[in-house]
């Protein structure tokens, strides 16, 4: 073999060895950012124990098998308050009182005769009895007794206002609610309420505020378990849909400040650790939370830090870069429309705000 063709040789050699070293570090730049494990940190002063195996039986002290469950279980913290059912308002409710003529019926009878439905078209329907002992109106609880009653239908919700068609089947079905137990109804009319409800609706639409963050990554993907991990940094917890997270409420019952998204598809692949992730979204949905909770504050902070974690940038819908000038100033007409809300009677994170924006 001459000399040449031994040149030609290493310098194919090497170049094909380029080429692979390339491809080799291309297809690594562009792998998903994958999860780190978390590692404690150690304090001044303090030595790291590394595990051992040996010599480890032998120093153990043997810890008998016990069958007291009371001693073996740690105790509970206390248990979450369930959310009480929302009362029926005149402010966003048409309600029709239910008499019955000096009666007393029991919880049990008035839980009976509910129908199967507990809406109305697209707006809930609910009935509420009015205790005997403690004279409070409430949804029927077995084993209590009611002097009177009264059914409601949402007014407004997201949907759009109760139309004619709606508040005629509302009638039909609080006629026959009330002829199950023994009441005779009575309605207001129903071209009023059909206005009341347009009048809320307009009011609803011209106040409603979903608030939207989308990060975008500036260059390398990220994998599900990166972004779960970032985000549960901040507070975040799992959700029941795929591809979500929720920052939860203080107050317990009460829906989250924020919530995380990215493709559920991504989180359901059969491997989610090599799926590519460029956008998450964060989302805030202003009605629903409490003011005091300061949730624009903690979406313009978990935007800002998972930026920097995750080497993003904050974008719009439209796909154009914010920059803090610009967010702060969402911010101020935010507090407007707190403002109004509030003036209204449905403060932000309030049970008929709730309620309304739904």
């Amino acid at each position: 073999m001459s000399s040449l063709q031994v040149g030609l040789a290493v310098a194919g050699g090497l170049i094909l060895g380029g080429v692979i070293a390339y491809n080799t570090w291309n297809a690594r730049r562009n792998e998903p950012r994958q999860a780190q494990p978390d590692e404690a940190p150690v304090a001044a002063g303090e030595t790291r124990i590394e595990p051992a195996i040996e010599g480890a039986m032998a120093t153990a002290e043997r810890i008998e098998p016990s069958f007291d469950a009371a001693a073996s279980l740690q105790p509970l913290g206390p248990l979450p308050t369930p959310e009480k059912r929302p009362r029926l308002d005149a402010l966003i409710d048409v309600i029709a009182p239910i008499a019955l003529d000096g009666r007393v019926v029991s919880g049990d009878a008035l839980l009976a005769a509910l129908p199967v439905t507990r809406r109305v078209g697209s707006k809930p329907f609910a009935v509420e009895g009015q205790n005997e002992q403690s004279g409070e109106w409430e949804y029927p609880v077995a084993g209590q007794r009611y002097t009177a009653l009264q059914a409601g239908v949402q007014l407004a919700n997201r949907t759009g206002a109760l139309n004619e068609i709606e508040y005629s089947e509302f009638v039909m079905k609080t006629q026959q609610y009330a002829d199950t137990v023994g009441g005779a109804p009575e309605f207001t009319e129903m071209l009023h309420e059909v206005a009341r409800a347009r009048e809320l609706d307009q009011f609803a639409g011209q106040h409603d505020a979903q608030l939207g963050f989308t990060l975008r990554a500036r260059a390398t993907a990220w994998s599900p378990g990166f972004i779960q991990q970032q985000a549960a940094r901040l507070g975040f917890v799992a959700g029941v849909i795929p591809g979500r997270m929720v920052l939860p409420s203080r107050e317990p019952g009460l829906p989250p400040v924020l919530d995380l998204s990215f493709d559920p598809r991504a989180a359901l692949s059969e491997d989610p650790a090599h799926s590519a992730i460029k956008e998450v979204t964060l989302n805030l949905d202003v009605p629903q939370v409490l003011r005091q909770e300061q949730p624009f504050a903690q979406l313009r902070d978990a935007a800002f830090a998972l930026a920097e974690a995750m080497n993003g940038v904050i974008t719009d819908d439209a796909g154009h870069a914010l920059q803090p000038a610009m967010i702060d100033t969402i911010g101020a007409d935010l507090e407007r429309l707190y403002d109004t809300l509030e003036a209204h009677d449905l403060a932000a994170g309030s049970a008929q705000a709730r309620r309304l924006f739904s």
